[in-house]
């Protein structure tokens, strides 16, 4: 796959966020653009302005991991910025060829029926599991009755990017809704470098890219993380203003998909407002979406 402008726009936009201080350079005088220059940073990693010079053009085929890692010292990458840099060469060369998700048939993804009986399980908290797309593929009860906005818009289709951006009651629903737009984008962001093969996910940016101006901005930002702990405040239409910590968990036997759980801190005025909505939920018919049937196999 020809991933040469993806290649280009994530190092030039790093780059430009490193100043010459933060490199240990002086500052000087003249600078036309933000950042470090070329030579700059071919200096630093130990390599030719012509070198380097090609790999921000997107030629990342053939880069050994020792040139990879000086590129990642030299611009201050985090892990997770790294592990995207990485995929990026991986696509460039094929070597990724072999672990690509399997073509899959027409209809939702589904999950196995043992995921599912895992997650029914789940009874004090929200657990539902993703793909990297940010399509919500299976969920406990209190995940249902929890995302009951997501699921309100049926062209949301149960994906939770498209609900950010596109579903005015993400704006009441997160109370930090800018917060949670950057990590949407870099979620969508990270699996784009991780499976740059995947249609679905490049139909998704584009609607995403022609329908909001919020996520087209971010989505040319080029930033990635791994969002595995933390917490989150939410705003539900039932139980009202609430603090969850949350983990996502990377299933080992089903790459590509995260298990996340929210809980509330014992004794909280969360973990009250978790017990009432999961009253609720149990005293009303919740519909479950089409894909949430788990597969038999």
């Amino acid at each position: 796959m020809d991933n040469r402008d993806e290649v280009r726009e994530f190092l030039t936009s790093r780059r430009a966020k490193i100043s010459p201080e933060q490199a240990g350079l002086p500052a000087g005088s003249r600078r036309r653009v933000p950042g470090l220059r070329r030579s700059e940073v071919a200096a630093l990693a130990d390599m030719s302005v012509e070198y380097y010079a090609k790999l921000e053009r997107g030629n990342l085929a053939g880069a050994s991991p020792m040139v990879l890692e000086a590129v990642a010292r030299v611009l201050q990458l985090d892990d997770a910025e790294r592990a995207h840099l990485l995929n990026l060469a991986h696509a460039a060369d094929g070597t990724d060829a072999l672990t690509r998700p399997r073509r899959r048939t027409k209809g939702p993804q589904k999950v196995h029926h043992s995921l599912q009986w895992t997650l029914d399980a789940i009874t004090a908290g929200p657990a539902f599991v993703r793909n990297g797309r940010m399509d919500v593929l299976a969920t406990n009860q209190l995940a249902r009755a929890f995302y009951r906005d997501v699921y309100a818009t049926p062209g949301n289709q149960g994906n939770l990017a498209r609900f950010q951006f596109l579903d005015p009651a993400s704006r009441r629903f997160y109370p930090d809704w800018d917060l949670f737009a950057d990590v949407a984008v870099a979620i969508l962001r990270t699996e784009a470098g991780r499976n740059p093969y995947d249609k679905e996910l490049h139909d998704l940016v584009g609607e995403l890219s022609t329908r909001s101006e919020e996520f087209r901005t971010r989505w040319g930002a080029h930033n990635v993380r791994h969002h595995g702990t933390g917490t989150k405040r939410f705003h539900h239409e039932i139980i009202g203003e609430l603090t969850l910590a949350f983990e996502g968990l990377e299933l080992a036997a089903e790459p590509g998909l995260t298990l996340t759980i929210y809980a509330a801190e014992p004794g909280s005025a969360a973990e009250e407002g978790l017990r009432l909505l999961a009253s609720w939920a149990a005293t009303h018919e919740t519909a479950a979406p089409a894909h949430h049937q788990p597969t038999t196999n």
